[in-house]
C-alpha cells in the first residue's frame, strides 16, 4: 500500500512512522476496515424491517379487530422480552434446519430418511449458507426483536396524535383508513422519531453481534488481529493488543452515535415543519 506514495511524500515520515502504516494497512487491516460494511449493512437493513415491523405492530394494537389487536399486543410482548443475542442464534439455526427439512423430505430417499442418524440425512439437503445469507437472515433477525420496540413507540405516538384533527378529518369525509393512514401515521412521526431514535441506537450496538452467525465483521477482525501474533521464523511479532483494537471499535460506535444525533435532529426538525404540536403555545 505504502509503496504508492511518491518519494516525496515518504521522505516526510521517519522509518517507525512508515513502518507502523505499513503494518495498519496490509491486507488484513484492509479486509478490517472493508467488513464495516456488514455493519452499516446489518443496521440499515434492520431498522428498515424494524420500522415494517414497528408499523404492522403498531397497526394491530390500534386495530379494534380483537385477534388483531391480540396479535399486536402479543409481538410487542413476547418479543421485547427475548434477548436479542438469543433470538439472533435462534432464528437463522431454525430457519436453516426448516430449509433443510424440507429439502430431505423432498431429494433424500425415503430409505435414508428412515434410518437418518445425523442431520441432514443426506448430502442433497445440505444448505451452505454464505455470508449473504447470513446476514439477509441478521437484518431479519434485528428487524424482528426492535420492530417490537418500534411498534410500541409508534403506538404511544399515534396515541399522542391529537383527536381533534383526526375527528376533523373525519367530518370531511375521510374513511377511516385514509384518517389512520394520511393523517395518524403522517402526524405521528414527530412524537415517534425521539424514541426510534433510541430504538435505533440499541439496534447499532447489536450489530457487534453479527460474529455469532459467522460474519466476519468488525468485532471478529479486531479479536483476530488483537490477539498475540507469534510466527516461528520471526518470534513474537507482538503482545496482545486486543485492547487497542477494541478502543478503535468503541470509538467508531461513538463517532456512529454522534453521527445518527444529528441525523435524527435533521430529521425531527423536517417532520415539525409546519405542525403545532399539541401542549405548545
Amino acid at each position: 500500500m505504502l509503496e504508492t506514495l511518491p518519494d516525496w511524500l515518504s521522505g516526510l515520515f521517519s522509518e517507525d512512522v512508515r513502518s507502523s502504516l505499513a503494518y495498519i494497512t496490509n491486507g488484513k487491516h484492509l479486509a478490517w476496515y472493508a467488513s464495516i460494511r456488514f455493519t452499516l449493512i446489518a443496521a440499515i437493513g434492520g431498522a428498515t424491517v424494524a420500522v415494517l415491523f414497528g408499523l404492522v405492530g403498531a397497526a394491530l394494537k390500534q386495530s379494534r379487530i380483537m385477534p388483531f389487536k391480540l396479535i399486536g399486543d402479543f409481538y410487542t410482548t413476547i418479543v421485547r422480552g427475548v434477548p436479542d443475542v438469543l433470538f439472533i442464534l435462534f432464528f437463522p439455526l431454525a430457519f436453516e434446519q426448516a430449509v433443510e427439512y424440507f429439502l430431505a423430505r423432498s431429494v433424500c430417499e425415503p430409505e435414508v430418511l428412515a434410518a437418518a442418524t445425523q442431520w441432514p440425512p443426506c448430502e442433497a439437503a445440505q444448505w451452505f449458507l454464505t455470508t449473504t445469507d447470513y446476514l439477509i437472515m441478521a437484518c431479519v433477525s434485528l428487524g424482528i426483536v426492535y420492530g417490537a420496540f418500534a411498534a410500541n413507540v409508534i403506538h404511544g405516538a399515534m396515541q399522542a396524535v391529537p383527536k381533534g384533527q383526526l375527528e376533523a378529518a373525519a367530518a370531511y369525509g375521510f374513511t377511516p383508513r385514509q384518517v389512520f393512514w394520511r393523517f395518524k401515521v403522517r402526524q405521528m412521526w414527530v412524537y415517534a422519531l425521539p424514541g426510534l431514535s433510541n430504538v435505533w441506537m440499541l439496534l447499532l450496538k447489536a450489530t457487534s453481534l453479527l460474529s455469532l452467525l459467522q460474519i466476519a465483521d468488525i468485532v471478529q477482525w479486531a479479536a483476530r488481529l488483537g490477539s498475540a501474533n507469534y510466527y516461528s521464523r520471526v518470534g513474537l511479532v507482538h503482545p496482545d493488543w486486543r485492547w487497542k483494537y477494541y478502543l478503535v471499535l468503541f470509538v467508531f460506535f461513538i463517532v456512529m452515535t454522534m453521527l445518527s444525533e444529528r441525523f435524527f435532529a435533521a430529521l425531527q426538525a423536517r417532520a415539525s415543519r409546519g405542525m403545532s404540536l399539541a401542549g405548545s403555545d
